[in-house]
C-alpha cells in the first residue's frame, strides 16, 4: 500500500539512523518500528506501594508536631546568630 506521511523531523532521523544501523531501507525501517509500536500491548498500570523505612529516631521525638519542631529550631538558630552579632 503507498501513503504519504509526514514526519517531523527528528522522528525521520531516528528513522533514518535505523536503517543505516541495520543496514536496511528506510521503508523496512519504518515498517519495522510501526509493527513493534503496533505490537506493543498495553500493560496494565501496577498499583503504586510505598515502601517506608525506619528513621531511625531517638526516643521523645514526637514527628506528628514536626512543623512545630523545626519552628522551634529555627528560632533557636536565629537567636544564636544574633547573640553572635553583638
Amino acid at each position: 500500500m503507498r501513503i504519504t506521511v509526514t514526519f517531523d523531523p527528528d522522528v525521520a532521523a531516528q528513522l533514518k539512523a535505523v536503517a543505516r544501523t541495520r543496514g536496511i531501507s528506510f521503508k523496512q525501517a519504518l515498517n519495522s518500528m510501526v509493527r513493534a509500536g503496533l505490537g506493543r500491548e498495553r500493560q496494565a498500570a501496577r498499583p503504586f506501594k510505598q515502601y517506608t523505612q525506619p528513621m531511625g529516631l531517638r526516643p521523645g521525638v514526637n514527628l506528628d508536631k514536626a512543623l512545630h519542631l523545626s519552628g522551634a529550631l529555627e528560632d533557636e538558630e536565629l537567636a544564636r546568630r544574633l547573640k553572635r552579632r553583638k
